[in-house]
């Protein structure tokens, strides 16, 4: 039987900071704006966990089935590991996803009926990351849509749940939050490059190489640290709070520049979720003051 820890490893919890960061964002440019509520905000959050947990179990059955999780260096693999059958995983994600829907319903009858739009875009993109004939997570696509669904839709639907607004400074500031999820996937998958290049899964990291994946990381990092900047300088000056968690960013950012592969990268993996988080939080803070 695979055992509750099983089940925690395979949400790969390191993750999550992917999906708490937009949320607290969201909320501190809602909190600025005057109109913090703290149900809708915790209704947000579920909807983004859910996701993001439903993400990682899809994507854990997608990638097992195809027998590409068979050689990689990290967190559990339920399926490729047999820890958990196929068919369990996969009831276990679409759990997932019937918990992020129903949350989401609740938010739509409270505020606009076209969130069901979204939320419905949304769960697709989560299940087609890998799933389905055509994968878009094999074409090198995964971090687009990771930008857009943890960066801009996750920000800016969390203002807009409270305020009910789209809120300039929730777009602008969903920009740092979608690129260092980006980072995350980027650093992920430049972990996995040669056994992803092996098994025909195409990321982003096949396609550029190895080096100029490095060079994509730190970039990502550095602009949206920009972005920041230039949050605070034009619009919310106490947004700079966030320019603290750069501090944090040296370390993993010289570990992949300095050639760091496989099981070496993953401090370095590690950091980036919390530097994410760190951000999350000074942001928000910036942004409610």
């Amino acid at each position: 039987m695979t055992s509750a820890g099983d089940w925690v490893a395979g949400a790969r919890p390191r993750t999550l900071p992917a999906a708490v960061a937009p949320v607290l964002v969201g909320t501190g440019a809602a909190a600025g704006a005057g109109a913090f509520d703290a149900g809708r905000a915790l209704l947000a959050l579920v909807v983004a966990l859910s996701l993001q947990v439903a993400v990682n179990y899809a994507n854990d059955y997608s990638d097992g089935v195809r027998g590409t999780d068979s050689d990689r260096v990290g967190p559990t693999r339920l399926v490729a590991s047999r820890l958990a059958t196929a068919t369990a995983v996969r009831t276990a994600a679409v759990i997932c996803f019937g918990i992020a829907a129903v949350a989401g319903l609740a938010l739509a009858a409270m505020t606009s009926w076209w969130l069901l739009a979204v939320g419905a875009v949304a769960i697709a993109a989560a299940w087609f990351y890998t799933g389905g004939a055509k994968p878009y997570g094999y074409r090198a696509l995964g971090e687009v849509s990771v930008f857009v669904f943890f960066g801009v839709v996750a920000v800016v639907g969390t203002a807009y749940v409270q305020a009910e607004q789209i809120l300039p400074q929730a777009v602008v500031a969903s920009v740092p939050v979608g690129l260092l999820a980006c980072a995350l996937l980027v650093v992920n998958n430049l972990r996995d490059i040669d056994s992803d290049a092996g098994s025909g899964k195409r990321t982003l990291a096949v396609v550029l190489g190895e080096r100029r994946t490095r060079w994509l990381y730190a970039g990502v990092f550095v602009l949206s640290f920009v972005v920041v900047a230039g949050l605070a300088l034009f619009s919310r000056p106490f947004a700079a709070l966030g320019l603290a968690a750069a501090i944090l960013a040296l370390p993993p950012v010289g570990a992949v520049l300095g050639g760091a592969r496989g099981a070496d990268l993953l401090p370095a993996l590690r950091a980036t979720g919390l530097i994410q988080l760190l951000l999350g939080v000074l942001l928000a803070i910036g942004l409610a003051i």
